[in-house]
């Protein structure tokens, strides 16, 4: 029986030529054993080797997954849903020091508020879009083991006759169960979401959240600081005007708006704005430049993209830049002249938001009518990043309160175990 080695399988040099008569040519050097320091640097570099083999071995979605999770000391994970009149989103985050990290986010225009301005009603064909949404959003909270959670609906179900049933409903089919908040809850969310934004060097600013179904303004002032790290605002005063980009459109038209007709609507909004008197005493600071206005919309958003010349929607060139309020007014002409078809072909824009985004803008110069400032500061969060901030704080607020309580305990119970004094 043959083997099946042989020399050049093995490396090995066979029998046969060591026992061959022929003297080798030149006597063999021995070798000479490594020194201590050499099998040190041998044995590190075989355990790089054996961790890069592992690290090899595994799957490239498990990489990924390992990336999201969240460092020690924190665990937790925390989702928010907004559930507007035109969007569907949810934002996935982990906490850090300086607030949270986002690990995952969901956005879709469902346009849940399509023709309840006229009807009053939710439309089945509405309610089923968002339902698949909302599926969408439950498949991603119960990958990333979501563990505290806050679903939150606006306008859309306020104003239908409807929406209650509707949010039952979607308890029963995804099991997210949601809260109709109110526009007053609206409108501190949004603050809570952007306030980090606020110029420091103002004395006061109005932050504006222009929706689907409604737009929530709101005035802050600053109470102490001059620096983004101590700068203190305290919201002021708040109102919410029954209009939104989606019932703008419905009421006064989107696709296609002459010039009078654009005029129509911003003196409509601006009306609208004005009736609010609670923050009059706040005009002397816009009008002498110490405020400015600060845009939490899908509207102001894409005027910064176009303005940026952005071929494709991107969030941290557009998130906290600032526009000059001109700028903006001129760029929502633009809009306005090149018609619903151009319009579509904006990257910042496309077919989804081409009848919405003039009556945003309309919205928009309605409010600086109202309230003059030269410049506006663009935020891309919200609602989400406010519902967030909240959990956060919340959860720690709980942890402080346990820890303070086992302290106390811990005291009385060493008070406890003391001798009495005599």
């Amino acid at each position: 029986m043959t083997d099946d080695k042989t020399p050049q399988d093995n490396g090995a040099v066979s029998d046969s030529i060591q026992r061959s008569d022929n003297p080798p040519a030149a006597k063999k050097r021995r070798r000479r054993r490594p020194r201590a320091h050499h099998l040190k640097k041998l044995r590190v570099e075989r355990n790089q080797s054996d961790q890069a083999l592992k690290a090899d071995e595994i799957k490239p979605e498990k990489r990924i997954e390992k990336d999201w999770l969240p460092s020690p000391p924190f665990s937790r994970r925390y989702a928010a849903i907004d559930l507007g009149t035109n969007n569907c989103r949810l934002l996935i985050a982990v906490p850090q020091k300086d607030g949270f990290r986002v690990v995952d986010a969901f956005s879709r225009i469902v346009r849940l508020g399509e023709g309840v301005s006229q009807t009053g009603m939710l439309s089945d064909a509405a309610m089923d879009r968002t339902i698949e949404a909302l599926t969408i959003c439950r498949e991603k909270i119960e990958s990333r083991r979501v563990t505290a959670i806050r679903c939150i609906a606006t306008q859309a179900c306020r104003g239908a006759g409807n929406g209650g049933a509707f949010l039952e409903r979607i308890k029963k089919e995804t099991n997210l169960d949601f809260e109709l908040i109110t526009t007053e809850q609206e409108a501190a969310l949004a603050v809570r979401g952007c306030m980090d934004l606020t110029d420091p060097k103002a004395d006061a600013a109005l932050v504006f959240d222009i929706g689907g179904g409604s737009t929530e303004i709101s005035w802050v002032v600053k109470k102490s600081g001059d620096d983004i790290t101590n700068a203190v605002f305290k919201l002021e005063a708040w109102t919410s005007i029954p209009i939104g980009v989606v019932t703008a459109s419905e009421r006064f038209g989107g696709a296609h708006l002459t010039r009078e007709e654009y005029e129509n609507t911003v003196d409509t909004i601006a009306l609208e704005v004005t009736r609010f008197t609670g923050a009059d005493h706040l005009k002397p600071l816009f009008e002498s430049g110490r405020g400015h206005l600060l845009g939490t919309s899908g509207t102001v958003t894409s005027l910064a993209g176009v303005h940026l010349g952005l071929k494709k929607y991107i969030r941290k060139e557009v998130d906290g830049i600032w526009l000059a309020s001109e700028r903006a007014l001129s760029i929502s002409e633009k809009l306005r002249a090149m018609g619903f078809d151009a319009r579509q072909k904006e990257p910042c824009i496309g077919p989804e938001r081409a009848d919405l985004v003039v009556p945003g803008c309309a919205i928009l110069e309605g409010i600086l009518k109202a309230w003059p400032a030269s410049r506006i500061r663009v935020a891309d969060r919200g609602l989400r990043e406010g519902i967030l901030a909240e959990l956060i704080a919340s959860d720690r607020h709980r942890k402080r309160r346990r820890r303070r309580s086992r302290g106390r305990s811990a005291d009385d119970q060493a008070r406890g175990n003391q001798p009495a004094k005599e």
